[in-house]
Protein backbone atom coordinates (compact mmCIF):
# COMPACT_ATOMS: atom_id res chain seq x y z
CA UNK A 1 0.00 0.00 0.00
CA UNK A 2 1.17 3.55 -0.63
CA UNK A 3 -0.47 5.12 2.40
CA UNK A 4 -3.89 6.52 3.01
CA UNK A 5 -5.33 9.35 0.26
CA UNK A 6 -4.70 13.02 0.98
CA UNK A 7 -7.35 14.65 3.35
CA UNK A 8 -8.52 16.70 -0.22
CA UNK A 9 -9.13 13.17 -2.05
CA UNK A 10 -13.02 13.39 -3.27
CA UNK A 11 -13.83 16.62 -1.45
CA UNK A 12 -14.96 19.04 -3.27
CA UNK A 13 -13.38 22.36 -2.96
CA UNK A 14 -14.97 25.69 -3.14
CA UNK A 15 -13.30 28.64 -5.28
CA UNK A 16 -15.79 30.92 -5.32
CA UNK A 17 -13.39 33.69 -3.57
CA UNK A 18 -10.57 32.95 -6.79
CA UNK A 19 -8.01 30.26 -6.56
CA UNK A 20 -7.85 28.97 -3.28
CA UNK A 21 -7.96 25.42 -3.66
CA UNK A 22 -4.85 23.02 -4.10
CA UNK A 23 -5.02 20.81 -7.08
CA UNK A 24 -5.86 17.20 -5.37
CA UNK A 25 -5.43 13.98 -7.19
CA UNK A 26 -8.39 12.57 -9.43
CA UNK A 27 -9.39 9.09 -9.92
CA UNK A 28 -8.33 7.53 -13.05
CA UNK A 29 -6.68 11.06 -14.19
CA UNK A 30 -9.76 12.63 -14.66
CA UNK A 31 -10.01 16.27 -12.63
CA UNK A 32 -13.74 17.48 -13.21
CA UNK A 33 -14.34 21.02 -12.59
CA UNK A 34 -17.41 22.63 -11.81
CA UNK A 35 -18.42 26.06 -13.03
CA UNK A 36 -20.70 27.63 -11.21
CA UNK A 37 -19.90 31.05 -12.46
CA UNK A 38 -23.83 30.78 -14.72
CA UNK A 39 -20.99 30.85 -18.03
CA UNK A 40 -22.30 28.45 -21.08
CA UNK A 41 -20.54 25.53 -21.62
CA UNK A 42 -18.93 25.67 -24.87
CA UNK A 43 -19.26 29.40 -24.38
CA UNK A 44 -15.71 29.83 -25.96
CA UNK A 45 -15.89 27.03 -28.25
CA UNK A 46 -17.17 29.82 -30.61
CA UNK A 47 -14.65 30.83 -32.63
CA UNK A 48 -16.59 33.11 -34.67
CA UNK A 49 -17.64 35.19 -31.84
CA UNK A 50 -13.99 36.11 -31.15
CA UNK A 51 -12.97 39.56 -31.87
CA UNK A 52 -9.83 39.76 -34.34
CA UNK A 53 -7.54 42.27 -35.36
CA UNK A 54 -7.42 42.41 -38.99
CA UNK A 55 -5.41 45.00 -41.05
CA UNK A 56 -6.09 46.67 -43.96
CA UNK A 57 -4.47 45.18 -47.02
CA UNK A 58 -2.82 49.00 -47.53
CA UNK A 59 -1.70 48.79 -44.41
CA UNK A 60 0.05 45.34 -44.60
CA UNK A 61 2.04 45.99 -47.69
CA UNK A 62 3.36 49.57 -46.11
CA UNK A 63 4.76 46.96 -42.44
CA UNK A 64 8.70 47.61 -41.95
CA UNK A 65 10.45 43.95 -42.18
CA UNK A 66 8.14 43.26 -45.27
CA UNK A 67 10.91 41.13 -46.59
CA UNK A 68 10.13 38.18 -44.30
CA UNK A 69 6.45 38.05 -44.87
CA UNK A 70 4.96 35.21 -46.05
CA UNK A 71 3.63 37.26 -48.73
CA UNK A 72 7.18 38.70 -49.65
CA UNK A 73 8.33 35.28 -49.59
CA UNK A 74 5.52 34.02 -52.06
CA UNK A 75 5.64 37.09 -54.46
CA UNK A 76 9.74 36.78 -54.59
CA UNK A 77 9.43 33.28 -55.81
CA UNK A 78 6.33 34.11 -58.43
CA UNK A 79 4.56 31.07 -56.38
CA UNK A 80 0.39 31.05 -55.90
CA UNK A 81 -1.50 33.99 -57.23
CA UNK A 82 1.64 36.03 -57.69
CA UNK A 83 2.98 33.49 -60.57
CA UNK A 84 1.01 35.87 -63.27
CA UNK A 85 3.36 33.89 -66.18
CA UNK A 86 1.75 30.67 -64.87
CA UNK A 87 -1.60 32.11 -64.05
CA UNK A 88 -1.55 33.06 -67.44
CA UNK A 89 -0.18 30.08 -69.71
CA UNK A 90 -3.02 28.19 -67.13
CA UNK A 91 -6.05 30.01 -68.52
CA UNK A 92 -4.49 29.48 -72.17
CA UNK A 93 -4.17 25.87 -71.84
CA UNK A 94 -7.97 25.66 -70.58
CA UNK A 95 -9.09 28.14 -73.40
CA UNK A 96 -7.25 25.58 -75.96
CA UNK A 97 -8.35 22.57 -74.25
CA UNK A 98 -12.48 24.12 -74.37
CA UNK A 99 -11.46 24.82 -78.23
CA UNK A 100 -10.42 21.49 -78.82
CA UNK A 101 -13.19 19.72 -76.70
CA UNK A 102 -16.05 22.21 -78.75
CA UNK A 103 -14.53 20.78 -81.81
CA UNK A 104 -14.78 17.14 -80.81
CA UNK A 105 -18.26 17.83 -79.39
CA UNK A 106 -18.84 19.12 -83.18
CA UNK A 107 -17.80 15.78 -84.72
CA UNK A 108 -20.28 13.52 -83.34
CA UNK A 109 -23.78 13.37 -85.47
CA UNK A 110 -26.48 12.34 -83.28
CA UNK A 111 -27.95 8.73 -83.46
CA UNK A 112 -24.69 7.73 -84.50
CA UNK A 113 -23.39 4.49 -83.39
CA UNK A 114 -20.38 5.00 -81.00
CA UNK A 115 -17.67 3.11 -78.54
CA UNK A 116 -17.11 5.16 -74.74
CA UNK A 117 -13.71 4.36 -72.97
CA UNK A 118 -13.55 5.80 -69.75
CA UNK A 119 -10.24 5.32 -67.74
CA UNK A 120 -10.44 2.08 -65.77
CA UNK A 121 -13.47 0.84 -67.64
CA UNK A 122 -13.96 -1.58 -70.60
CA UNK A 123 -14.67 0.07 -73.49
CA UNK A 124 -18.74 0.31 -74.37
CA UNK A 125 -21.16 0.28 -77.28
CA UNK A 126 -23.59 3.29 -77.36
CA UNK A 127 -25.76 5.45 -79.43
CA UNK A 128 -25.29 8.86 -79.10
CA UNK A 129 -28.87 10.84 -77.76
CA UNK A 130 -27.61 14.14 -76.85
CA UNK A 131 -24.49 16.38 -77.38
CA UNK A 132 -23.66 19.91 -75.69
CA UNK A 133 -23.53 21.80 -72.75
CA UNK A 134 -25.08 21.14 -69.40
CA UNK A 135 -26.70 24.26 -67.81
CA UNK A 136 -25.58 24.97 -63.72
CA UNK A 137 -28.17 23.51 -62.43
CA UNK A 138 -27.44 19.95 -63.52
CA UNK A 139 -23.71 20.77 -62.30
CA UNK A 140 -24.92 21.05 -59.24
CA UNK A 141 -27.10 17.99 -59.24
CA UNK A 142 -24.72 15.82 -60.98
CA UNK A 143 -21.30 15.45 -59.00
CA UNK A 144 -19.62 13.80 -62.13
CA UNK A 145 -20.13 16.75 -64.38
CA UNK A 146 -17.84 19.61 -64.79
CA UNK A 147 -18.24 22.47 -66.69
CA UNK A 148 -17.92 21.88 -70.88
CA UNK A 149 -18.98 19.83 -73.81
CA UNK A 150 -20.77 16.85 -72.95
CA UNK A 151 -22.25 13.69 -74.68
CA UNK A 152 -25.23 12.00 -73.56
CA UNK A 153 -25.26 8.03 -74.63
CA UNK A 154 -27.83 5.14 -74.70
CA UNK A 155 -25.84 1.95 -73.78
CA UNK A 156 -26.42 -1.09 -75.37
CA UNK A 157 -26.66 -2.51 -72.36
CA UNK A 158 -27.69 -1.23 -68.65
CA UNK A 159 -24.45 0.27 -67.97
CA UNK A 160 -25.47 3.47 -67.64
CA UNK A 161 -26.39 5.76 -64.25
CA UNK A 162 -30.34 7.24 -65.25
CA UNK A 163 -32.66 7.43 -68.11
CA UNK A 164 -31.88 10.13 -69.80
CA UNK A 165 -33.27 12.88 -67.32
CA UNK A 166 -30.69 14.36 -65.00
CA UNK A 167 -31.53 16.79 -62.06
CA UNK A 168 -35.48 16.56 -63.13
CA UNK A 169 -34.51 17.44 -66.57
CA UNK A 170 -34.73 14.97 -69.72
CA UNK A 171 -32.04 15.50 -72.59
CA UNK A 172 -32.93 12.47 -73.81
CA UNK A 173 -34.91 8.98 -73.53
CA UNK A 174 -33.47 5.98 -72.83
CA UNK A 175 -34.75 2.99 -70.22
CA UNK A 176 -33.49 3.32 -66.71
CA UNK A 177 -29.76 2.66 -66.29
CA UNK A 178 -28.97 2.96 -69.85
CA UNK A 179 -28.22 6.28 -69.82
CA UNK A 180 -25.01 7.92 -69.08
CA UNK A 181 -22.99 11.85 -69.66
CA UNK A 182 -19.42 11.57 -70.76
CA UNK A 183 -16.76 13.94 -72.29
CA UNK A 184 -16.31 14.03 -76.02
CA UNK A 185 -13.00 12.96 -75.81
CA UNK A 186 -13.97 9.72 -74.48
CA UNK A 187 -16.55 8.50 -77.29
CA UNK A 188 -15.53 7.19 -80.92
CA UNK A 189 -18.11 7.31 -83.23
CA UNK A 190 -18.13 4.88 -85.93
CA UNK A 191 -20.08 1.60 -87.29
CA UNK A 192 -20.20 -0.55 -84.47
CA UNK A 193 -23.41 -2.60 -84.66
CA UNK A 194 -25.36 -3.20 -81.66
CA UNK A 195 -24.45 -6.32 -79.47
CA UNK A 196 -26.68 -9.29 -79.07
CA UNK A 197 -24.91 -11.29 -76.60
CA UNK A 198 -25.75 -14.12 -78.56
CA UNK A 199 -29.36 -14.41 -77.32
CA UNK A 200 -31.16 -15.37 -80.80
CA UNK A 201 -28.91 -17.86 -81.24
CA UNK A 202 -30.10 -19.90 -78.13
CA UNK A 203 -33.29 -21.61 -77.71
Amino acid sequence: SHGSPPPNWGVPCDNSQGWGCPPAPCSNGVLQVIDRSGARIGEYEDVSRVEKYEMAESDYEKRPGDTESLRSFLRQRRWGRYDTEGTRRRADEQQQRRAQEAALAAALPLGARCQVRLPGQPSKLATIMYVGTCPQTVLKCQTDFKPGYWVGVRYDEPLGKHDGSVGGRRYFECQPKYGAFVKPQSVTPGDFPEEDNGLEDEL
